[in-house]
């Protein structure tokens, strides 16, 4: 923002250019009365962003003054949509006294709302993380990283390459990116161009570069653990890291207005920690996302009945995180398997039916936590809290685990002490929605309020005694005490009883048939009572901060209680998923293999059932030091993504300690999934089809290891049918012989069924169907050896492909595979083909074929005709 001339504005808009000084990328949302206004350059965008008017009023420093304004009880609805467009907004409050301001009423920020540091639940999912990442280049090509949960009250830690940066923004995926203002302008394009590529898609700005300082952010963590060495978290050598905590956290207290004191928890990340899910496995995996950017139906969506929004967020993560190690997996699994309890397949019985009911109604612990830290909690969120810590208080007491890991849940599921009741007896049962709204502490919690809530209450219960004491005393029988907001309390006599006034009176207002006077009594009455209404607001105001005050130190037990829950939750979850689809428990193993009987694709198997379009057909894998490899082929529609998928899946689910779809399950170490599955172009970055399809298999070969799952699907297709074949088969003997990871390679190329016979560890597999006439019926099995043919032009009549241009691939098909032993292959694509007389003919094809135009005579050109229509009809 341009610097402003001050001194020949207002002093209104002197206050506004200050604070707009403050935040010159940021819409400022400037309270005046009822409405937030914007002016100048944030209201003509606001009004375009917002549909909303844009007017002009008065003037300043000699310009009119644009503004445009949204009423403030409407604000959480204007601020989802700027935060959903990846705006960021800054609240200006009015912070002084109307009464005693000499000038505009002193405003302030007083916090920013951006999409990395959301906790408010109107304007986020129950079901989303909002999360804040900032990046810092180092020296020699080092990179740090520090990604904030506000919600959790956590910090991420990570280093990598530069040229890694780029997985591991796909790997959180942000809300919000930010990175210092000194990064070389080599490395700030680079960021531009993985935004652009789809690797990250949030808003992403720079900030200053003093703030990415090591010593600084290395402290600043210090003081929110609360320890004098980052070494028990295994972060004490990690520099560009911390540098990147200082901007992070730097940013996010400006955001907030404040210190995060409710951030104590640190966490390293390293690239080997968890298994390696790239950002085209996630999408062609469709994990939480359809291909097509929809939310269902997904892994997730199916898994996903939790009762609470903090058990789907922790569900998501699982997921999304599942870690190389295999300890997390294994007491997720043995405390599923624990609340099973004795029920069979689709019992609704057990230990998590018992626990869901409970959780049913849970409030989401985890948000408003934060937002107690943050102090932006809502009077009604206090009180879901504190009934969900009644109902905490119940489960830790009633729930008994010799499972150690539900054993160590239950035990944080005790609510911190004190804490319940203090919610109980501060806050009103059913309280306004906001503190301003009065109405929010409850009777009997502070003796000043109730006094000046009494006086409102019995204003008119005193009037009425008032009134029948004068006229006692005056004798005046039509005397009257009443009021109005413009005069306040008055006596109201008529003219002809003025002679009865007593002399105490003091006129008040003149009418014409009566005279008001007010007494010393009432007058003190109405100084009480004219302001008891404002004190008792401003006392309930102040009474909501001292509450918030008491509640900081339980926030860390809060957290814990939190998690607890959400871990409760997923458990159950799972549990109930595991039985409801007939999931079985996966045996991990040292040696490598991925062995499935009977697996199933989970969400396919869902879908089946819910249209009743029959049974899913179950399909056995066996993979292991022996068989690295399956070269896949069959018809189109026959069911070889989806077979290659749900080992994925299957793979997935189990790493993350799930039940998975099979029969039976035995799974070795397994370091990453990699994908290359259908076709698509990225235009906007000039990367064609086949340029992103080969772009994808590269970054697949330089990155899969012996440990890795590899899903190829049809490579080569996108060039002519030598090239692709060529590459095709160098693909797959680099992964069988150099790579030699686990790998799933469906393909048409039927001369890459030739491969198994000179590589040891690769078999041939085929999905087969069953043709009838000149149909095709798909049978999902999948068979050892290699399919017979690909059934293209049977899959293309399916599809509605019109008869002619069948007819014509029937025959040049024919004419090809004629000369597939010929030495000069050359048939003619465009020619018409021949009708043969065969008995494959259609009847009106036969006759069609046995007349010779030139050699008919008119008559008999007639009976032709009258001929071909007797049997078309």
């Amino acid at each position: 923002m341009d610097k402003v001339d001050l001194s020949s504005h207002t002093p209104m808009m002197q206050q506004y250019f200050t604070l707009k000084a403050a935040h010159p990328d940021t819409l400022v949302f400037y309270r005046m009365g009822d409405f937030y206004e914007l002016f100048y350059a944030d209201a003509e965008k606001a009004a375009r962003l917002l549909d909303i008017t844009l007017t002009q009023r008065g003037q300043s420093g000699g310009q009119p003054v644009i503004m445009a304004g949204v009423p403030f009880h409407a604000l959480e609805n204007y601020l989802g949509r700027l935060i959903k467009m990846g705006e960021s907004v800054a609240i200006c409050e009015q912070v002084g006294d109307v009464a005693t301001a000499k000038g505009p009423v002193e405003r302030k920020v007083v916090r920013v709302v951006t999409p990395g540091t959301l906790t408010d639940s109107e304007l986020l999912s129950d079901k989303t993380e909002s999360l804040l990442l900032a990046v810092h280049q180092g020296p020699r090509a080092r990179c740090g990283l520090a990604w904030l949960s506000v919600t959790q009250g956590r910090v991420y830690l990570a280093e990598c390459t530069q040229d890694e940066v780029g997985t591991w923004l796909a790997r959180v995926a942000p809300s919000e990116v930010i990175y210092s203002a000194g990064v070389t302008e080599r490395f700030e394009q680079q960021l531009q161009v993985l935004r652009q590529g789809g690797a990250f898609t949030c808003p992403m700005g720079p900030r200053p570069d003093w703030q990415f300082d090591a010593t600084l952010g290395e402290r600043k963590l210090l003081e929110h653990l609360g320890a004098a060495s980052l070494q028990a978290w295994g972060a004490q050598d990690l520099a560009q890291a911390h540098a990147a905590a200082a901007g992070l956290l730097a940013y996010a207290e400006h955001t907030q207005g404040r210190t995060l004191t409710h951030v104590h928890s640190v966490q390293v990340q390293r690239g080997d920690d968890l298994i390696d899910l790239p950002a085209s496995t996630r999408r062609n995996l469709e994990i939480t996302r359809t291909l097509r950017g929809e939310d269902a139906p997904t892994l997730f969506s199916l898994l996903d009945t939790c009762m609470t929004g903090m058990g789907s967020r922790l569900l998501k993560t699982w997921l999304l995180e599942p870690p190389r190690d295999r300890t997390a997996a294994r007491r997720r699994l043995a405390a599923t398997t624990a609340l099973r309890g004795a029920a069979g397949a689709g019992g609704g019985s057990g230990p998590w039916a018992t626990l869901r009911g409970e959780l049913k109604g849970v409030s989401d612990v985890e948000r408003i936590t934060a937002r107690i830290a943050l102090r932006q909690v809502r009077p009604r969120e206090l009180v879901a809290l504190c009934k969900t810590l009644h109902k905490a208080a119940l489960l830790a007491q009633a729930g008994q685990a010799a499972e150690p890991y539900l054993a160590e849940i239950f035990g944080q599921l005790h609510p911190p002490a004190d804490c319940p009741e203090l919610l109980l007896r501060a806050i009103t049962e059913e309280p306004a929605a906001l503190v301003r709204d009065g109405g929010v502490i409850a009777t009997g919690f502070d003796s000043e309020l109730d006094e000046l809530r009494a006086i409102q209450t019995n204003c008119d219960a005193f009037l009425l005694d008032l009134e029948t004491r004068e006229k006692a005393r005056t004798g005046i029988a039509n005397l009257r005490v009443q009021f109005n907001k413009v005069h306040g309390f008055y006596i109201e006599v008529t003219s002809s009883n003025l002679d009865k006034v007593p002399d105490d009176y003091r006129r008040r207002q003149t009418l014409k048939n009566a005279e008001r006077f007010i007494t010393p009594e009432l007058k003190t009455f109405e100084d009480k009572a004219l302001s008891a209404s404002e004190r008792a607001l401003a006392r309930e105001k102040w009474l909501y901060e001292q509450v918030l005050d008491q509640l900081q130190p339980h926030v860390p037990a809060l957290t814990r209680l939190a998690q607890a829950l959400a871990a409760l939750d997923v458990l159950c979850t799972l549990a109930e998923r595991s039985l409801t689809l007939d999931w079985c428990a996966p045996q991990f193993v040292a040696e490598p293999c991925i062995e499935i009987e009977d697996g199933r694709h989970p969400v396919v198997e869902a879908r089946l059932a819910e249209v009743s379009a029959g049974s899913f057909i179950a399909n056995h894998t066996r993979l292991n030091a022996n068989t690295r490899m399956q070269v896949i082929t069959g018809p189109n529609m026959g069911g070889k993504s989806t077979y290659m998928r749900q080992v994925a899946l299957i793979v997935l689910l189990a790493s993350m300690g799930s039940h998975v779809p099979a029969s039976a399950c035995r799974l070795g170490p397994i370091d990453a999934i990699h994908t290359r599955i259908g076709a698509a172009d990225d235009l906007a970055n000039a990367q064609s089809t086949f340029m992103l399809e080969m772009t994808e298999a590269a970054q697949i070969l330089h990155a899969a290891t012996p440990h890795s799952l590899v899903l190829m699907d049809e490579i080569g297709r996108g060039t002519s049918t030598f090239d692709g074949l060529a590459l095709a088969s160098g693909i797959a003997t680099h992964l069988h012989d150099k790579t030699r990871a686990f790998t799933l390679f469906a393909t048409h190329y039927f001369e890459l069924t030739e491969l198994p016979a000179k590589a040891r560890h690769a078999v041939n597999m085929h999905v087969s169907a069953a043709e009838a006439g000149a149909d095709i019926v798909f049978l999902h099995e999948i068979q050892p050896g290699p399919a017979s043919r690909s059934y293209g032009i049977q899959v293309a009549k399916l599809a509605g492909v019109p008869g002619p241009v069948l007819n014509h691939a029937r025959h040049t098909l024919a004419a090809l595979e004629e000369r597939a032993g010929e030495d000069e292959l050359q048939v003619d694509l465009f020619a018409v083909p021949a009708m043969p007389e065969s008995a494959g003919a259609s009847p009106v094809e036969a006759l069609l074929a046995s007349i010779h135009p030139d050699a008919l005579s008119p008559r008999e050109a007639l009976d032709a005709l009258y001929q071909l229509k007797k049997l078309a009809g």
